[in-house]
C-alpha cells in the first residue's frame, strides 16, 4: 500500500507553484487524482489556470477568494472581506482530507497565510495531521515555519528569481 508524504516547496524565489504543478503532472501520469486549492492569488484567471482546466476531472483547481487582485494588492477593507473566503478554502481542504476525494492535495501559498498572520501555525499543523496515510499533501509558500518542517517528508527550497 502506498504511504503518502507531506511535501513542502518554499522560498523567496519564483517557481513554487510551477514546481507543484510539475509534480502534479507526474502524479496524473501515474493515474492519480490531484486537487489544488490556491490562496492569496485572487480570482483572476491566468493562462496557466486555463491550461490546468484541461486536466479535469483528474486535476481540479479551486480558488475561494472573490477579488480579482492578489491579497497583497487589496486595501484593508477588501482584505477583511476576503478572510471569510480564505477560511472557506481551509474548511474545504479539511473536507477533501476527510472524504479522501483525491490522491494528492496541494495547498498553494498556504504558508503565506501563516506568514501574514491570517492563521496561526497550529491551524495548518492540524490540517496536515488530518492527512490520510495514503494521500500526498503538498504545501507552498515563502516562509517555512518549524512546526510544518517537522511534519514534512520532503522539503524543497526555491530561491532563484
Amino acid at each position: 500500500m502506498y504511504k503518502g508524504k507531506v511535501i513542502v516547496i518554499y522560498g523567496m524565489g519564483k517557481g513554487k507553484t510551477t514546481s507543484a504543478i510539475g509534480k502534479s503532472i507526474k502524479y496524473l501520469a501515474e493515474g492519480r487524482t490531484v486537487s489544488m486549492i490556491q490562496f492569496l492569488k485572487g480570482s483572476r484567471e491566468s493562462a496557466m489556470f486555463d491550461v490546468l482546466r484541461r486536466f479535469e476531472p483528474d486535476m481540479k483547481v479551486f480558488r475561494f477568494e472573490k477579488h480579482l487582485e492578489k491579497f497583497s494588492e487589496l486595501d484593508e477593507e477588501e482584505k477583511a472581506e476576503e478572510l471569510a473566503n480564505i477560511r472557506n478554502g481551509l474548511n474545504f481542504a479539511q473536507k477533501v482530507l476527510t472524504t479522501e476525494s483525491c490522491d494528492v492535495l496541494i495547498l498553494d501559498e498556504v504558508l503565506g497565510l501563516i506568514d501574514r498572520g491570517i492563521i496561526p501555525e497550529e491551524d495548518l499543523i492540524s490540517i496536515i495531521r488530518k492527512r490520510p496515510d495514503s494521500m500526498d499533501l503538498m504545501v507552498t509558500g515563502r516562509v517555512l515555519c518549524d512546526g510544518v518542517r517537522d511534519l514534512a517528508n520532503e522539503v524543497y527550497r526555491i530561491d532563484a528569481e
